[in-house]
């Protein structure tokens, strides 16, 4: 079974860096691992259309370059999306919108191996993860799945007010807060900056790191990351495919058409880079 590269840099308190992809594309992870910063890639799959053969596809990418690969899973599909993401090579899974502990404990099940003491549900596959059929259900495969980086999105009303319970769920490794959902969540849509709602993201951080857990902070402007770095994070994931193009397209394309004297089509008024 393959090394799972983020457990072992969570295990010994090391920090970590990740970045997004929302495109299927594997040479966009081989790019990635070249690039030499990166110990691991997000798929996020929440967003974006992809097949079975391109979870297989990334997998393949992501074991060329030894690179960790996560994947975040939309609440109707916890269980299938995180069955076939780890049976195709990935090694993290990233549950978006829980928000009770009954969901915590559910995406705990969606992983882990169904032995006793894990509360898993996972059986024998016969995927690439074992090497199709050279490992299923062996003691290495059960202690894979059992290693698993398991990270949650704190992003619902229900979820931050039942925080230290839902964070006492044996099994959680990671949690991130999402302002965006957040910030609807309490009928302030799109004031990700409102007082409520960071205080909501220094809550979830506080009592992340009170229990042993490893907050994750997503940016894609790093020069926002200081503040988070004095409260005690040290796992970031920076910069996701489709804002690095869009914000070069835009920019670049005025650039050139201010050169050649001509007026810009109509576009909407640009944002500026904060966390999701």
């Amino acid at each position: 079974m393959r090394p799972n590269r983020l457990r072992a840099l969570l295990n010994a308190n090391q920090p970590t860096i990740g970045t997004h992809l929302l495109s299927s594309w594997p040479t966009l992870v081989e790019l990635i691992g070249d690039a030499g910063n990166y110990d691991y890639v997000e798929f996020t799959a929440e967003y974006a259309p992809f097949t079975m053969h391109d979870l297989d596809n990334l997998g393949r990418a992501l074991e060329l370059k030894n690179l960790g690969g996560m994947i975040k899973v939309e609440q109707t599909q916890w269980t299938h999306q995180s069955m076939r993401a780890i049976g195709s090579g990935f090694q993290s899974i990233l549950f978006a919108d829980v928000r009770t502990v009954a969901d915590a404990e559910a995406c705990i099940a969606a992983v882990r191996a169904e032995t006793p003491g894990t509360g898993g549900r996972l059986g024998v596959g016969m995927r690439r993860d074992v090497g199709t059929v050279r490992e299923g259900g062996s003691p290495a495969y059960v202690e894979a799945l059992n290693d698993v980086v398991i990270a949650i999105m704190v992003e619902k009303r229900e979820c931050v007010e039942d925080l230290d319970a839902i964070l006492s769920v044996k099994g959680i490794d990671m949690v991130q807060f999402g302002s965006s959902d957040y910030s609807m969540s309490l009928g302030l849509t799109g004031q990700r900056t409102h007082p409520d709602v960071v205080k909501a993201e220094r809550k979830t951080i506080e009592t992340a790191l009170k229990m042993g857990l490893h907050p994750r902070v997503e940016l894609a402007d790093i020069k926002l990351a200081a503040p988070y770095i004095e409260m005690g994070v040290k796992h970031f994931c920076i910069g996701w495919d489709v804002r690095i193009l869009y914000n070069w397209w835009q920019a670049n394309g005025a650039g050139i058409r201010g050169m050649l004297g001509g007026s810009s089509p109509a576009s909407p008024e640009k944002k500026p880079a904060s966390t999701y």
